[in-house]
């Protein structure tokens, strides 16, 4: 969670008016353009990218791209009076994506571009920069399409590629702000850092910026409910009710088994969508809702990476974890961690203040829609009073994102942003509007109505558990915003709502008491989770179909930091294995066995790398030097990354291969696997997760984030100008 100024990261490209430069994205063409098979107002408009667009391990994988769009009043009795074109990018499993399971990835922001976790953490291409200094893609080794068929989207509405209406202006990359129309270049601005383009209609300009955009996790959760109904019946192929032999729990209901994961605010998102796609199914099956034009959507797994999940748990962590991680930084002083304490359990203050909100949302906004002028205001008040808890480490300049780190922010790169805003690519993929990384008007919207405050996640979380979905909960234990002392505390939070015989789980049979919950995954030991022959990645509790795990050596978005940790521990939890070994077990007996506190700590300090100054990411990424360099006019853009100094310009290699649209990475296959080469000329290791055999030694050998075939490494990430938020209460989590 990011506070202060609303990250000119989360910005993004454009196009063309006096002095400013111009790239409005190419007429979008299609594919296919259809109506809904369930909702014939409902439009799905999708191609396949070009080969070369997003590059997989292996050529048969097909994406699609595209968009949903869902007219006005469509999420009635919402008052939703604008259109929702909700883009999606879509890529099959490596192996037998006509039997595999299906993934659901969202970022969280609130106003973060699931685009993020596609190309910086769990797609199955990233981008890299080749010898002339362009961009294109490569396979990613430990992309979550080697287990998974796996969905992108871009929501809510204006986030990513998503929009109203497309509508041309102007976008600052200082201020991160749109004009619309279009406005003539500011005064002692380069041209390079104002663009014109396409976005969708919220802008400074409006009196409202959020007005056609969700601005509660409720009212998201509505909106991606009545996406899915469509995306599924228009990709019946990878909709898992519709193959030979399909069981699940809504008999004769057309279920939907899925897998949702969410990063961040998705610590919202998650619990929230998946107990609203529960509620559905339960309305169909009564008849509230015709079933003859909806899908049952049955969720199997909400996973949730770095996840801010409650507030009146979560925020007694930060103290703590301030002032005593297993980094043995000391962000504050221990005069300001008493302070951090007392400004959350303080009379009056944050905690007392979230529990005054959620009792006054409970009793005039029960469904959610932030329609209640006076609960909105006691919900931001909190979340303003709130911020103090957090604050210190913020104002010492560290990088919420990975305590290790100093601002600005080198991690994770922000390359893919340039690679989006080109016309070939937004061409390939048939974007309506510029690529944007997040929305400050989407984050506005929910931040008006304390969305982060209102709560009710982790009763969420215990009833999917009760309904026998699998919850696992996923930390890097460098995050500090969303770290994972709380995340800890979370899942013994959730396990505490299961202590009735609703939740019971079926006793060993050397056991005569029944096992709830409540008493058997606190009982539960830390197990290592064994990545590999050689490194172990963390350590899980895992009782039943509730999961913890600490991620050894990882900052907030896992995925990049630990991509083989991260990858071997999703496959192990949509698989319903061991989490710590990959074994198979009866999930209704198991549990972990271990210490009962994970205590390792880290055994070597840690080196950041330089940031890079991307112009994109100008506020998250760049210094004070640069700023000043860039509004006095000196210095070198080059490729959407900025230099003081102009002969301190690098490029890599000449051997540097990628795709780009129509011009797919040359391999060669092996023809007894059909395997390509990747960038090392490897052709083995692109499936498969590993089982453990052994237990090594844990050690530090993963402590960077693996990447493939990337010669020249960049470390920049979007972290927003974190202390604008003291002022305003802004959070965006990625």
């Amino acid at each position: 969670m990011e506070w202060l100024r609303l990250p000119p990261s989360i910005v993004a490209l454009v196009a063309c008016f006096a002095f400013a430069q111009a790239q409005y994205p190419p007429p979008a063409s299609y594919q296919n353009i259809l109506t809904s098979p369930l909702n014939p107002n409902v439009t799905v408009s999708y191609k396949q990218p070009p080969a070369g667009t997003c590059s997989t391990a292996f050529p048969t994988q097909k994406q699609y791209t595209g968009y949903i769009g869902i007219p006005p009043y469509t999420l009635a009795p919402i008052q939703q009076n604008y259109s929702i074109n909700t883009f999606f990018w879509f890529v099959e499993a490596r192996q037998v994506p006509e039997t595999a399971p299906l993934t659901i990835w969202l970022n969280g922001g609130p106003g973060s571009s699931s685009m993020v976790g596609l190309f910086n953490e769990a797609g199955p291409c990233e981008v890299v920069q080749m010898s002339d200094g362009t961009y294109g893609t490569q396979p990613r080794m430990w992309g979550w399409d080697r287990s998974s068929n796996v969905l992108f989207i871009d929501q809510p509405n204006q986030v990513g590629f998503s929009y109203d209406v497309a509508t041309n202006g102007s976008l600052n990359l200082y201020t991160g702000e749109i004009m619309e129309p279009a406005t003539p270049l500011s005064d002692g601005m380069p041209d390079y850092m104002y663009m014109n383009g396409t976005f969708g209609s919220a802008n400074s300009n409006q009196q409202v910026p959020f007005a056609t955009t969700a601005n509660t996790t409720d009212i998201a959760a509505a909106a991606t409910w009545h996406f899915l109904q469509t995306w599924l019946a228009a990709f019946p192929q990878y909709n898992p009710a519709t193959r030979p032999n399909s069981t699940a729990r809504y008999a004769n209901n057309l279920p939907v088994g899925v897998n949702l994961f969410a990063e961040s605010y998705g610590g919202k998102y998650g619990p929230v969508f998946a107990r609203h796609f529960e509620e559905q199914n339960q309305l169909r099956s009564n008849g509230s809702i015709p079933s003859n034009s909806t899908l049952a959507i049955e969720v199997e797994t909400v996973g949730i990476i770095n996840g801010y999940v409650d507030d009146l748990v979560q925020n007694a962590a930060y103290p703590y974890f301030a002032y005593n991680n297993s980094y043995g930084v000391q962000a504050v002083s221990q005069t300001d961690e008493l302070n951090m304490i007392n400004a959350f359990v303080g009379e009056g203050q944050c905690r007392d203040q979230i529990v005054q909100c959620r009792a006054a949302m409970n009793s005039t906004d029960p469904e959610g829609y932030g329609d209640v002028d006076a609960t909105n205001d006691l919900c931001l008040q909190a979340q303003l009073t709130c911020l103090s808890v957090s604050g210190p480490v913020l104002s010492a300049g560290y990088d919420p994102y990975d305590i290790r780190q100093m601002l600005p922010s080198p991690d994770p790169p922000a390359a893919y942003q340039e690679y989006l805003n080109n016309a070939s690519v937004l061409a390939a993929i048939g974007a309506q509007v510029n690529y944007t990384e997040s929305s400050p008007y989407v984050q506005t919207g929910f931040i008006t109505t304390g969305d982060t405050i209102r709560g009710g996640q982790v009763e969420d979380l215990a009833y999917l558990l009760s309904q026998g979905i699998r919850v696992a909960l996923i930390y890097g234990d460098a995050d500090f915003i969303c770290n994972w002392f709380g995340g800890e505390l979370v899942s013994l939070a959730i396990a505490a709502q299961l202590n009735s015989t609703a939740s019971t789980l079926v006793a060993p049979a050397s056991t005569t008491v029944p096992l709830t919950y409540a008493s058997a995954f606190p009982a539960a030991g830390y197990a290592d989770i064994i990545v590999n022959s050689t490194y172990v990645g963390g350590q899980v509790r895992q009782f039943g179909n509730l999961s913890f795990s600490r991620i050894y050596n990882s900052g907030h978005f896992v995925p990049y930091f630990q991509p083989e940790t991260a990858f071997t521990v999703f496959t192990r939890i949509i698989q319903g294995s061991d989490v710590g070994s990959g074994d198979i077990v009866d999930l209704s007996t198991h549990s972990t066995t271990g210490p009962p506190n994970s205590t390792w700590e880290v055994d070597a300090p840690y080196k950041a790398p330089e940031p890079t100054c991307w112009v994109r990411a100008w506020n998250a990424t760049c210094n004070d030097d640069d700023t000043e360099a860039m509004l006095a006019g000196d210095g070198l853009m080059m490729n959407g990354i900025f230099y003081q100094k102009p002969n301190a310009r690098t490029l890599p290699s000449s051997s540097v291969t990628a795709g780009v649209p129509g011009h797919p990475v040359s391999s060669s296959s092996s023809a007894e696997t059909g395997s390509p080469a990747m960038s090392d000329g490897s052709t083995t290791g692109l499936t498969g997760v590993y089982t453990a055999t052994n237990t090594p030694t844990p050690t530090s050998s993963a402590a960077a984030p693996g990447k493939l075939g990337e010669p020249l490494r960049w470390r920049t990430g979007p972290i927003a100008a974190v202390m604008l938020g003291l002022v305003v209460g802004v959070g965006i989590m990625v």
